[in-house]
């Protein structure tokens, strides 16, 4: 059974690990664009994100194993207040997700977005957004299969 809850500190070296493999995703895909092998954050400044209630990291573990961390989520709450355009609307921005090389395909992901699913109707939430990188289309594909919709396309033209 696996449960997602809050990360703590203690989970820091696990979310750590993972985060290489986000970096390594998008490096093997980009390599012109990440670096490899590295983190996007470090051990201190994964404290700060963790103890503010505005950027919320889900971890996703096994009840029987509450320290062995299977995959992450880190959220970022966003509202555009008093725009002369855009409305008034929460919403939830997945900064970053990752489940662990090892646990792909045992349901992970889909406890971590059903979590963040119901978390963010309770929580007021208008929408839940996220940014997909074209290289990783096994990502792309988990996303439309969780019910998403393209909402915007970024485009490049590298010279």
């Amino acid at each position: 059974m696996r449960v997602v809850r809050r990360a703590k500190v203690e989970d820091i070296p696990s979310i750590l690990e993972l985060l290489v493999q986000v970096d390594m995703v998008h490096h093997n895909g980009r390599p012109d664009l990440f670096k490899g092998p590295t983190t996007k954050y470090n051990a201190e400044e994964l404290k700060i994100i963790i103890g503010d209630d505005s950027t919320p990291v889900f971890v996703c573990v096994d009840d029987a194993d509450d320290d062995k961390v299977l995959g992450h989520m880190f959220c970022v709450f966003k509202q555009e207040k008093d725009d002369s355009v855009l409305t008034d609307i929460k919403t939830l921005y997945i900064d970053d997700i990752c489940v662990d090389e090892k646990a792909r395909g045992l349901g992970v992901g889909k406890s971590l977005f059903e979590f963040i699913r119901n978390y963010a109707k309770s929580e007021g939430f208008y929408n839940i957004t996220l940014n997909v990188w074209s290289c990783n289309p096994g990502a792309l594909k988990f996303y439309e299969a969780m019910g998403m919709e393209p909402q915007k396309i970024g485009m490049e033209m590298v010279l």
